[in-house]
């Protein structure tokens, strides 16, 4: 294990120290005793949070709501050192559902419970070029804020506890349990905004003589600068609590959303119509409305339910929950112009832009019973959750079919469910020359996944045979995303079961340590064992050291396994199917896949825990060394790749990709976390939290197979924009700083979020690009109106602060100004009103 770097952290803290104040209310009286009791980590009950031999976070709920935003994981991202959540445009579904990502890692490398049960992930594989390509993650936006009383957050690998997937860390969302009271919230938000992007003539619009009816854009310094307000997002949320009989609750949470979209896109340089027959421009070029792009923020409704119910018995606890959400989205494509061979004239006589509408559905529902059997406590449970995207592709064509296509169609899609039982027992063990009792838990877990693709309309993926204008044949399929085939329909399930063994005790009143194992055995690719040890030793009150040792996995996911589509690309002219393969398929095999094995982690933490009267101070410290990553390979269509496969039988393939296990990473890093409360008289009382990350990963190997390294040249697997967004495309620091204030009835919380360098790669390492460190700073103001109502108004991103802007030589379409490697989006200042009203 090599020697963290003490500079950065020496930077991380003295940076974190001179962060400019934050401010924000302290809506609940009795904020000051909220319990910090945390259940994620250890399962002995009672432990608080500033005593657990592992770093955790708890966000209240009070957190999540003083916050312009209603989507959890950008509330998250400000409140946790470590957590990011980038948020790609163009990039077909990832635009509806984002992946977020905990220390640099993949998106689905940190495991999401929901009341401690394994929540289910999302259908959707991210196969775009974004951070988390080739990753399926858990939808925390699924879950609404009004349904949530905390949110932990464990920053450390938690497989041999927990399973797969806990690599980077565990996040356990704590439904809210109330049988009386309640709370209703409406919220209005836009983006008022001004971005500006490069141009190619410093003087004169890009087009001599273009005219185009928007006053709301200009040219200045060699730049364009445009001002935008969009992005109208209306939210209605609410929770009431109620009574089930003399000693349950049943608490519903309900929120709806509707937002317009954002568009940041830059000015279409291209050139849009043909020719006259005497090689003039056509008039409509110099009106074409050249801002053309649907680049931002979705455009989206959606509807969420969330029921959470408890009810004690003479003998036990029952419980459970259920949820529905329903989001409608639509984000586009690249715009093609009425001169794109891709266009039907007499469908579009001025170009089209194809829109991309996912219809998602998620469920989950879970029942359990709680209940103590002699000294043992015992908790039995079965949760089920689905997930299901359907697309619809609109304001497009199949251009195979010419004038005869329609202009929408249904592209099919995909659906992921997941059944899971527990049956788990706690139990107390005095065991002699112990300064505690020996806290000995034993469970079992058993679990069924399923995934499938469903096929689109034939129109949305057959090619009707219609020409070029050249002679030459052109794609299948509906224009952006072709549909799924026949061919492309899949039905797979999986089982897993495991069993842990988890101890826990203080050796000593100084000395706690814990130890974890937990064997699992997968239906389709077999088994693995994980184990951890934690420990914590008090030197006093003030000052602790901790720190863990564990071996982690993550098996592949069903979604990797098993999704396929095709599309129709042109080498050369000559139409090629182009597939992404399932490990099975035999295409996929010729290339040297394998069936998928888990990933492997090693993790090592050690950090401090100091206090000071109300100060909190925590540094930890990590490394995580990850052998078989599961990565999307590269698009292999070479020219010998076709001849290879042609030589193995495989005719008309034009190649193809998979995925494949074989990347390596080491990651290291240190959170840093501060937290103090002051109160005045005079003033008003203060909550202080500063937080920071640094955060370094390495590619240490690359996959290869046999049948490809026999080719001359090699084609890479996985390639030098893949391994940079690895090591580069998440800051390699973070730092945060908020303040709430509350005084009387009017209350304020200031945040300021500043994101370390990120690299946007190319093919080509000239045409690398670094987006530069930024601060955003988020500011909201209170006050009570009465004892029940109260409003709140505020912006996030005050200073309408902008990632650096792509130069014109990498944004040539005019689309993409801005990076999708850029951590906080592109959407600029959003400016918000909040009323809520207690009953």
């Amino acid at each position: 294990m090599r020697y963290f770097q003490l500079t950065p952290l020496a930077l991380a803290i003295t940076s974190l120290l001179a962060a400019p104040a934050v401010f924000a209310d302290n809506d609940d009286a009795n904020a000051e005793n909220v319990e910090t009791i945390v259940v994620t980590g250890t399962r002995v009950a009672g432990r608080t949070i500033s005593d657990t031999a592992v770093p955790v976070d708890l966000v209240r709920s009070d957190v999540l709501e003083r916050s312009g935003t209603t989507e959890l994981n950008q509330a998250l991202s400000v409140a946790l050192p470590s957590f990011n959540f980038p948020r790609p445009g163009l990039a077909d579904g990832t635009d509806t559902i984002r992946p977020a990502t905990l220390r640099g890692l993949s998106p689905d490398q940190s495991l999401v419970l929901v009341n401690s049960k394994r929540r289910h992930a999302a259908a959707l594989v991210n196969v775009n070029g974004t951070v988390g390509r080739g990753a399926s993650a858990v939808d925390l936006n699924t879950i609404p804020m009004s349904a949530i009383s905390a949110i932990e957050v464990l920053r450390d690998g938690a497989s041999a506890q927990y399973g797969s997937d806990a690599i980077a860390g565990v996040m356990n969302v704590r439904l809210r349990e109330a049988s009386d009271g309640g709370s209703v919230t409406a919220g209005y938000s836009f983006r008022d905004t001004s971005y500006t992007t490069p141009t190619t003539d410093p003087t004169n619009p890009p087009v001599a003589g273009q005219t185009v009816p928007d006053a709301t854009w200009g040219i200045a310094d060699g730049r364009i600068k445009r001002s935008r307000t969009d992005g109208k997002t209306f939210t209605l949320a609410g929770w009431k609590g109620l009574e089930l009989g003399d000693n349950g609750f049943l608490t519903l949470s309900a929120e709806f959303k509707d937002q317009d979209r954002t568009e940041r896109g830059g000015w279409d340089y291209r050139r849009q119509y043909p020719r006259l027959e005497d090689g003039s421009l056509d008039p409509r070029e110099l009106t074409f409305d050249r801002f053309n792009a649907w680049y931002g923020e979705p455009e989206l409704q959606q509807w969420t339910l969330f029921a959470n119910a408890g009810i004690t018995t003479d003998n036990g606890k029952l419980y459970g929950w259920a949820s529905y959400q329903n989001r409608q989205a639509t984000s586009a494509g690249f715009y093609r112009p009425a001169s794109d061979a891709r266009n039907v004239i007499e469908i579009y006589p001025d170009g089209f832009l194809p829109l991309i509408s996912p219809d998602v559905d998620d469920f989950s529902a879970a029942f359990g019973y709680e209940w103590d059997w002699g000294e043992w406590q015992l908790d039995s449970s079965l949760v089920y959750g689905s997930n299901k995207m359907a697309f619809t592709i609109e304001n497009t064509l199949n251009r195979s079919l010419g004038p005869a296509s329609k202009t929408e169609f249904d592209a099919g899609g995909y659906k992921y469910n997941q059944w899971v039982y527990n049956l788990s027992g706690v139990k107390a063990i005095d065991v002699d020359g112990l300064a505690s009792a020996l806290n000995l838990a034993v469970g079992i877990e058993a679990r069924r996944e399923a995934y499938s693709i469903f096929a689109g309309e034939p129109d949305s993926y057959r090619n009707g045979g219609v020409l070029l204008p050249s002679g030459l044949p052109t794609a299948s399929g509906s224009q952006v995303f072709p549909g799924f085939r026949p061919a492309n329909e899949v039905s797979e399930s999986r089982t897993a079961v495991g069993a842990y063994l988890d101890l826990e005790a203080n050796i000593t009143d100084d000395w706690l340590a814990s130890a974890a194992i937990r064997a699992e055995r997968y239906s389709d690719f077999g088994s693995n064992l994980s184990g951890k040890f934690a420990t914590r030793y008090d030197f006093s009150d003030a000052f602790a050291l901790r720190g863990s040792v564990q071996n982690g996995f993550r098996a592949p996911s069903l979604q990797q396994q098993n999704f396929t589509a095709t599309s129709t690309n042109f080498i050369n002219g000559i139409p090629f199917d182009i597939t992404t393969f399932p490990v099975s398929d035999p295409v996929a095999i010729a290339l040297g896949a394998r069936e998928l094995d888990a990933e492997k982690s090693i993790n090592f933490s050690l950090g401090a825990v100091m206090r000071f009267d109300a100060v909190t101070i925590t540094v930890d410290a990590y490394r995580i060394d990850i052998d078989d990553r599961i990565v999307l390979s590269e698009n292999l269509t070479q020219a010998n790749v076709r001849e290879y496969l042609e030589s193995q039988g495989f005719l008309g393939i034009g190649g193809g990709r998979f995925f494949i296990n074989g990347v390596d990473t080491e990651t290291q890093g240190v959170d840093v976390v501060i937290n103090w409360s002051t109160m005045t008289d005079s003033i008003g009382n203060f909550d202080f939290t500063l937080v920071g990350n640094y955060n370094n990963t390495k590619v240490t190997r690359i996959p290869e197979t046999a049948e490809l390294a026999a080719l001359d040249p090699a084609p890479t697997l996985f390639g030098r924009v893949n391994v940079l967004t690895f090591e580069k495309g998440n800051p390699k620091d973070k730092l945060g700083a908020i303040i709430n204030w509350s005084h009387d009835r009017f209350g304020a919380t200031l945040k300021a979020t500043r994101y370390g360098e990120v690299l946007a790669p190319n093919a080509n390492p000239a045409n690398d690009f670094t987006l530069g460190a930024k601060v955003l700073v988020d500011l909201e103001g209170r006050y009570q109106l009465t004892d029940s109502m109260r409003v709140a108004f505020g912006a996030d991103n005050l200073f309408d602060t902008y990632p650096d802007a792509f130069p014109i030589h990498l944004n040539t379409t005019g689309a993409t100004s801005f990076s999708n490697y850029s951590p906080f989006g592109r959407s600029g200042r959003m400016v918000y009103a909040r009323i809520s009203y207690d009953f």
